[in-house]
């Protein structure tokens, strides 16, 4: 039975699927040239596999997460942004506010203000705006409450601090600045706004596994990467003239940085 009273079950499959496909061409398979598009650092790998007692099997996987990872943040961004746009009273514009949440009945604050319309921006961790994009956004929403009284601005966050709902304060200009209908709203309280469900972000997350599989198995031919990186960096390993196959494979790392320096550009450690 689907528990999701607020999206149908289509509309949070496909939107899953979307997402996954956003990932685009981080899914595609890695060879050991695109691994070294950026070079990579051959010291912190070697400290990184001994330190961690990694394989180098692992540790060259773990370079290649973390490339793939690099970017993966604007995909669920995504994510947290386009599924308002099945959630009743809700818009997702295709540009300015991440989110316009309407109810013509009325949107209760905390404070007992009502207001009709809430304009939102979208922020994944409470601490990813420095002071100077934390000031612009600020005064977009004072902007927004000037042009219109009957609204509030919410800075929804997916990662806050603790579950809230409070009065922004941030400084602007060097000067500390609020208003009551500017506020910072961790996504769980959002969730529970705009569907009168208190648990609703909960009931998401605890039904989002299973779909997450179903569409990956779906896709599975599609997005499934062949990475040759580590194949590759044995078939260079055997080419040295090492006999420690450890050492072998460490030269072949240090080569993919250091090629054409004195010592690496004979194959010699010094």
């Amino acid at each position: 039975m689907w528990k999701l009273s607020y999206i149908s079950e289509a509309d949070f499959y496909n939107h899953v699927k979307s997402t996954i496909k956003k990932y685009g061409d981080k899914l595609a398979s890695y060879d050991l040239k695109r691994f070294n598009k950026n070079t990579i650092d051959p010291i912190k790998l070697i400290f990184d596999k001994t330190v961690y007692r990694y394989t180098w099997k692992q540790i060259v996987d773990n370079e290649i997460f973390r490339q793939r990872d690099k970017s993966n943040n604007n995909d669920i961004g995504y994510f947290h942004q386009r599924i308002f746009s099945y959630i009743k009273n809700c818009i997702v514009p295709d540009n300015g506010w991440d989110v316009i949440y309407q109810n013509s009945d009325g949107i209760e604050l905390p404070d007992k203000s009502l207001v009709h319309t809430v304009y939102v921006e979208m922020k994944n961790k409470h601490n990813t705006m420095n002071s100077a994009s934390a000031g612009k956004t600020f005064i977009k929403m004072q902007n927004q409450l000037l042009n219109d009284d009957d609204c509030a601005c919410f800075l929804v966050e997916t990662i806050a601090q603790q579950s809230q709902n409070i009065k922004w304060e941030t400084t602007v200009d060097k000067k500390k600045v609020g208003h009551k209908l500017i506020r910072r709203v961790s996504i769980d309280r959002f969730y529970a706004l705009v569907t009168g469900q208190d648990d609703a972000f909960y009931q998401m997350c605890m039904t989002l596994p299973s779909v997450i599989k179903k569409a990956v198995d779906e896709l599975q031919e599609s997005i499934v990467p062949n990475d040759t990186v580590f194949d590759e960096i044995k078939n260079l390993s055997s080419e040295q003239n090492i006999d420690s196959e450890d050492m072998a494979i460490a030269m072949a790392i240090y080569m993919l940085g250091f090629g054409t320096y004195s010592g690496f550009n004979k194959q010699e450690i010094i």
